[in-house]
């Protein structure tokens, strides 16, 4: 990465690693717009 600010970096970094983590997802063959037990942690009113 070019030289930024520490703020910025954090964020810069954080979007490759996301990226990363998707295509993983997708070549382990999950489905990756349904996460295993969102039910859990996630309540809709």
């Amino acid at each position: 990465l070019p030289p930024t600010t520490p703020e910025l970096t954090t964020i810069l970094e954080a979007v490759p690693l996301q990226l990363l983590a998707y295509h993983i997802a997708v070549l382990r063959g999950t489905d990756v717009d349904q996460p295993r037990n969102l039910a859990k942690s996630v309540t809709v009113e």
